[in-house]
């Protein structure tokens, strides 16, 4: 079992979701504006519903914190649900036509029943508001060692920005994200992606998308090459897969290496002795097609993850179904929806890559407390530094051979 994990629970229209984080280090302390903003970011972007208006999200700790600052126990965060009304009968009645690419069928014959509500209830994105707490949660941690997630809309049909974030420009990509309504650093791409969102829902229709993050200051040697299960590439793909709607991810060039040759795709090493004292030790790379991970572990540069996001299983005009009673061909239920939820997407996938960084970092520099886990890292850092330790393997036998010679 991971050192750090999380759970959510609850439903779209129950009365909260919950997330309980077990593993946390005690004495983190945690940035509630922080947490309490990426939930607001969560809720906004151009094309959402009317849920958004209802909503507004922000977290209550239950446990584990005390005085600002986590104690070692599991914790235990809950996010209020205004639009409260799962057993109103009236307001949120049993679904029996369900929606094609939605969890509903699928759910419907798994629990036995012809009632969609339950499946869709949990199935629903409001889940994702758990998931963005626990990533912001993370993103305290990771905040305290100089590593920050950036996560951002790409575009969607022909409207695809080619941006590219780094260390040296990522203060003003996050600050022309913000200042756009789509997540989008690009003022122009932004407003092709608005036209298109407007066209769809003119249309009764919907969109999907692309969406990235990028982590940037990861120490070499997150994660593990030793099991499957612990590749960090393999770990970041099912989490940002596990994304409500999320059809496809991406690690660097992604499915473009399939295009090219290895000349053309592996990321020549370099090192800067002038840069030794940071978290890469030195080691850097003129390209980054590797997307910052290289046999299921950090290489220093930072990491690149893609996610394709399907366009909304809702859509206002209806898909040929079935009535799960009678089995006859009907329309699917509409359940009040957005036309695109590509950047609230964005963020949850930025928090859900923040959790997984996290994770790794605390299985590497394992400890019970804050100063335990600093103490650790910087030790690692140190003994890098100083490679090697010891005479290289075999070193003496080959300057025998050599003085023989």
């Amino acid at each position: 079992m991971s050192l750090l994990t999380y759970q959510t629970a609850g439903e779209s229209h129950g009365p909260a979701v919950t997330c309980l984080i077990h593993g946390l280090p005690a004495g983190l302390a945690l940035d509630i504006d922080f947490i309490n903003a990426q939930l607001r970011r969560r809720q906004g972007g151009y094309g959402r519903g009317r849920r958004q208006r209802i909503e507004s999200d922000a977290v209550t700790i239950l446990g584990g914190v005390r005085l600002g600052r986590t104690t070692g126990a599991p914790l235990v965060i809950q996010i209020p649900n205004k639009d409260n009304r799962l057993d109103d009968l009236r307001r949120t009645p049993p679904v029996y036509r369900p929606r094609p690419g939605h969890a509903d069928l699928a759910g419907a014959m798994k629990w036995l029943t012809t009632d969609c509500r339950n499946t869709l209830e949990r199935a629903s994105a409001r889940e994702t508001a758990g998931r963005t707490a626990a990533g912001a949660v993370a993103g305290c941690l990771l905040r305290e060692f100089g590593i920050t997630s950036f996560g951002f809309v790409r575009g969607l049909l022909d409207a695809i920005t080619d941006v590219q974030p780094s260390e040296e420009n990522l203060d003003q990509l996050v600050a022309d994200r913000d200042s756009s309504e789509v997540y989008c650093p690009d003022t122009a791409v932004s407003e092709r992606i608005i036209e298109h969102i407007r066209q769809a829902k003119i249309d009764k229709d919907t969109v999907g998308g692309l969406v990235e993050a990028h982590v940037f200051g990861c120490p070499i040697g997150l994660g593990s090459c030793a099991h499957w299960d612990q590749k960090l590439d393999g770990r970041l793909a099912a989490a940002v897969m596990s994304i409500q709607a999320f059809k496809a991810v991406e690690i660097g060039l992604g499915k473009e290496c399939a295009s090219r040759r290895g000349s053309q795709v592996h990321d020549p090493i370099e090192y800067d002795d002038a840069r030794s004292g940071q978290p890469h030790l030195g080691f850097v790379r003129p390209t980054n097609n590797a997307g910052g991970i290289e046999g299921g572990m950090t290489n220093g540069m930072p990491i690149v993850v893609r996610g394709t996001m399907k366009p909304i299983s809702t859509l206002l005009q209806g898909m040929p179904s079935v009535d799960l009673n009678t089995k006859q061909a009907r329309r699917s239920t509409y359940e009040r929806s957005d036309v695109c939820a590509l950047p609230a997407a964005s963020v949850v996938m930025e928090n859900v890559v923040a959790f997984e960084i996290a994770r790794a970092f605390v299985e590497k520099f394992a400890g019970d407390t804050m100063h335990e886990l600093r103490a650790s890292y910087d030790a690692y850092l140190a003994f890098a530094r100083r490679l090697p330790l010891e005479p290289p393997i075999g070193a003496a036998e080959m300057e025998a051979d050599q003085t023989e010679a």
